[in-house]
């Protein structure tokens, strides 16, 4: 037997567990380069307006690096870091908070979720509601990536 259709229902009982899980954005066509640089372009005034040093990722719909921005003296993690959490976003359809929020919440069966970064950061970008692509920031404190990210969402409308 294949272990995929058994990680795949291990994956959906504990999405479903989750009440921030109960409705995800059907996928759109991937994020043009164009509105990734935008979005890229608000994060990183956010960031300034902050005084703070921040990596900046753009994926698609798959998690594929779209856009990637990187501040003067951001820690060298850092690139790394807002690629997994736009990945986080893209692939599970909903901010990497989301994911956070429930292991604190103790369903800590996600830790075992592959290839995540739950943590505070990373957003879907949706355009006429469809997901399109994710952002994620890192370089703050999460709260700080979360807010940067959600700046770079709202300029890519």
């Amino acid at each position: 037997m294949s272990l995929f259709p058994r990680n795949l229902a291990l994956i959906m009982s504990l999405l479903l567990a989750l009440p921030a899980f109960a409705q995800q954005p059907s996928y759109g066509a991937p994020i043009a380069l164009e509105q990734a640089k935008k979005a890229a372009a608000g994060a990183v005034a956010e960031a300034r307006k902050l005084k703070l040093s921040v990596a900046v990722a753009v994926v698609d719909t798959h998690g594929a690096p779209v856009y990637l921005e990187v501040l003067d003296d951001t820690m060298t993690a850092g690139p790394n870091f807002a690629l997994q959490k736009a990945r986080t976003a893209a692939m599970m359809r909903r901010p990497s908070k989301a994911l956070e929020d429930g292991i604190a919440g103790g369903r800590n069966a996600l830790l075992s979720l592959p290839d995540l970064l739950m943590i505070e950061g990373g957003e879907p970008i949706l355009l006429n509601g469809k997901l399109v692509g994710a952002i994620g920031v890192s370089g703050g404190a999460s709260a700080q990536d979360g807010q940067i990210a959600r700046a770079g969402v709202e300029a890519s409308r």
